[in-house]
């Protein structure tokens, strides 16, 4: 979840940003760029972003939606050759819960948040799939047993942010360490938070079902099995249909005691509401059967109690810590128990611990005690946040490590190892967690929103990735960030692979002529009165130097993005809902035949067309849901394709239109498509369409129309958020959205 650069600009009407050498850093203080278009700065930018493009307006994901779409996706024939991992393996991506192997010495699992399971064996070296690419990637927790048995809980318990997070399909088993798996029910949970194993039987484990971010009632609140995952009971219920389990813990100085969190979250298309009179703690003190709410000094209940995080001490029994955070997202206390949770202190709250909050602690929700010593703590935030004296005084590590931790484990092989998970991948430390502070070198889990391909350059890509900036194949290692931020969009001029160009968040975008090693801003040469998280920027087919940005009104660049004018008026309905900055332009296509024929899609479902360079415009669709992409067809500039996005719930809307007459007439095309978002359209040659949606890439042909197949084998059951085509060396380039970068051979 990206709120910040990853390296310091300079100041003055154009800036220069060298490539980092450091782990990204929190927002700089002051505005940014001069000019830098930043109306919200935190996770809730991005989080409307993607749950907006991704619902029919004015609804919400519907339940199960992501699990049906992927079954109606496996049923549709696949043709082509397998698809090969092209990167990155040494950024990683966020990762939601680890675990160790208790017979296997070096051995952790990582859990990536819409990536599947990866398994190292090298003490966190580098990581291989322990996971099937045919099941759902999305993430929430890992344990093992004492025999070394793996349970995985799929479906990411963090409530958005940076992206959406994606529902999962209950709990998995695995008896040989990830080479198979089997469902062993809460399908009907939504995501999990948290497995606990017993220390004294293998077979009988407590999971924390947090349930769906977006829709009601389900598996929610603690569930105990007794036989390895054959059969469930609910022992801690929840108090309203928006109530999780994110938490669930055993003390491991007394089995019988088990501590959960339970947390009231939602998000609709109005609001998001991440606390309530549901979230408390609780304890069980015979082994998770029955359960009582723990006050004693705690925040009382109430709607404005948020997440809470909870850790108990190995070394000193009875001892806790909890984090609260309110429910609009900032700290809201420290607390201390010495008697088992009966009852509370409030530690003092240095600004280093409510900082690293920031305004989102629903993000977080983790803390971690050493379990050689009950006063040393490390709490999840934008940095790690430790204390060594039982929570008097704290410092943070925000320069070792990348921001946004999740995940903890300590290594009872080695006293002093531990292992953290964050938005950046996976780090150990050989000194109890503080310092020193070892990045993994093989984790291929990184989240694209977007990438660029170079046909003089085969070897050359670029993309946008979630949390982790824009990044290259080129000038340092085989990908290495050029511009920080969350990663938008980027391009490679087809003429110049050295003309570069990428953006940060709300459409802050720059220009290089080396390839990305400086970096000129030029959005303030732009006109626009709102610009999308994901702001468009393209090159005419006809000529490169020839270039559109869009915000809600599109701008036109005749010298390679240096300067630009507005050539249309606002294009949208206004402004969204809320205060965010929606009501803008999401995609911009040039028909390679008419220099002066554009086609604008925006995110309130209008579709534009000028036919003289913007002098006029015609509104040709409109009440569709959002606009992802359009394609032009090379030959005639009144034909074109258009994709958009949202899960449907079965109503009959389109994916994907195609006009003849420039947008007199349409038809849909969607066919035997999944009911899931589709990202991007891409005309390729011999009559193909190529799609990228939630379910992976597929491909029609014109002649055949709303006919679809799987293109290709072999890629990971993830979305894929843009696809890019090379009819020179007939490739396809796939941005997926957890497991990195993909390419295929094509006919």
């Amino acid at each position: 979840m990206r709120r910040r650069l990853s390296t310091a600009f300079a100041l003055g009407m154009s800036a220069l940003l060298l490539a980092p050498t450091s782990p990204a850093l929190a927002d700089p203080p002051g505005p940014g760029q001069p000019g830098e278009h930043r109306p919200v700065r935190g996770p809730s930018a991005p989080a409307e972003h993607r749950f907006l493009q991704k619902t029919i307006h004015g609804q919400t994901v519907p339940r199960h939606a992501y699990a049906q779409a992927a079954d109606q996706a496996d049923r549709v024939p696949a043709i082509g050759g397998r698809w090969k991992q092209a990167g990155p393996t040494n950024i990683g991506g966020r990762i939601v819960s680890l675990a160790l192997d208790p017979q296997r010495k070096d051995t952790v699992y990582a859990a990536a948040a819409s990536g599947g399971l990866w398994r190292s064996t090298d003490a966190g070296r580098t990581f291989e799939p322990a996971w099937p690419d045919d099941l759902t990637q999305a993430m929430g927790a890992v344990a093992t047993t004492s025999e070394g048995t793996l349970y995985v809980g799929t479906g990411e318990p963090n409530p958005g942010g940076g992206s959406l997070t994606y529902e999962g399909t209950g709990i998995y088993r695995s008896d040989n360490r990830g080479k198979s798996w089997r469902n062993v029910g809460l399908r009907d949970s939504g995501t999990i938070g948290a497995i606990a194993v017993d220390p004294r039987d293998d077979d009988r484990l407590l999971v924390a079902a947090n349930g769906s971010l977006y829709s009601g009632g389900g598996q929610r609140g603690v569930y105990l099995t007794t036989d390895g995952g054959r059969s469930w009971q609910r022992t801690l219920d929840v108090a309203n249909e928006f109530t999780g389990a994110p938490e669930v813990l055993i003390d491991p100085a007394d089995p019988d005691r088990v501590y959960a969190v339970l947390w009231d979250h939602r998000r609709t298309p109005e609001k998001r509401t991440y606390g309530g009179v549901g979230s408390g703690v609780f304890r069980s003190t015979d082994g998770g059967l029955t359960w009582q709410r723990l006050g004693g000094g705690l925040p009382e209940q109430g709607p404005d109690v948020g997440r809470i995080g909870i850790a108990a001490s190995a070394s000193e029994p009875g001892r806790l810590y909890a984090i609260v955070n309110q429910t609009s997202g900032p700290f809201a206390g420290f607390y201390t128990s010495a008697d088992a949770g009966e009852t509370w202190t409030r530690l003092p709250e240095p600004d280093v611990l409510k900082n690293s909050q920031s305004s989102f602690g629903w993000w977080f929700g983790k803390l971690w005690v050493d379990p050689d010593d009950s006063r040393q703590v490390h709490v999840a935030g934008v940095p790690l946040v430790t204390s060594k004296d039982g929570g008097q005084t704290w410092t943070a590590d925000s320069t070792s490590i990348h921001v946004d931790q999740h995940a903890m484990v300590w290594d009872p092989d080695y006293p002093s190892r531990v292992y953290l998970g964050n938005d950046g991948g996976v780090y150990r430390s050989d000194a109890d967690g503080h310092g020193g502070w070892i990045k993994a070198e093989h984790e291929p889990y990184t989240q694209f929103y977007s990438a660029a391909i170079s046909p003089q350059d085969p070897g050359r890509i670029s993309g946008g990735t979630q949390d982790n900036g824009s990044l290259r194949s080129w000038s340092g290692p085989r990908f290495n960030e050029y511009l920080g931020g969350d990663g938008e969009e980027n391009l490679i001029n087809p003429r110049d692979k050295d003309n570069v160009f990428a953006c940060y968040q709300y459409g802050n975008c720059f220009r290089s002529t080396d390839g990305g090693d400086t970096m000129s801003y030029f959005t303030p040469e732009t006109t626009s009165d709102r610009r999308n998280w994901f702001t468009p920027v393209q090159f005419d087919p006809n000529d490169p130097e020839v270039m559109y940005y869009g915000g809600n009104r599109l701008n036109r660049s005749a010298d390679g993005g240096v300067t630009w004018e507005p050539i249309s008026p606002d294009l949208t309905g206004g402004p969204g809902q809320d205060a965010y900055p929606y009501g803008t332009i999401t995609t911009v296509a040039a028909a390679p035949s008419d220099p002066d024929t554009i086609w604008v899609g925006t995110d309130d479902g209008r579709v534009w067309l000028t036919r003289d360079l913007g002098r006029t415009w015609t509104k040709v669709l409109e009440n569709q849901p959002w606009v992802t992409r359009i394609a032009v067809d090379e030959r005639d500039a009144g034909t074109a394709y258009v994709t958009l996005s949202g899960y449907r719930s079965g109503s009959p809307l389109a994916h994907v239109l195609r006009t003849r007459d420039g947008g007199q007439r349409w038809s849909d095309l969607s066919g035997n498509l999944p009911d899931a978002p589709v990202n991007d359209v891409v005309l390729g040659e011999h009559g193909r369409i190529y799609l990228a949606t939630d379910q992976g890439v597929f491909v029609g042909f014109r002649f055949f129309p709303g006919f679809w197949l799987r293109q290709g084998r072999g890629l990971p059951v993830v979305p894929v958020d843009d696809i890019e085509y090379d009819p020179g060396h007939r490739r396809l380039v796939a941005a997926t959205f957890g497991r990195g970068l993909y390419e295929l051979r094509v006919h």
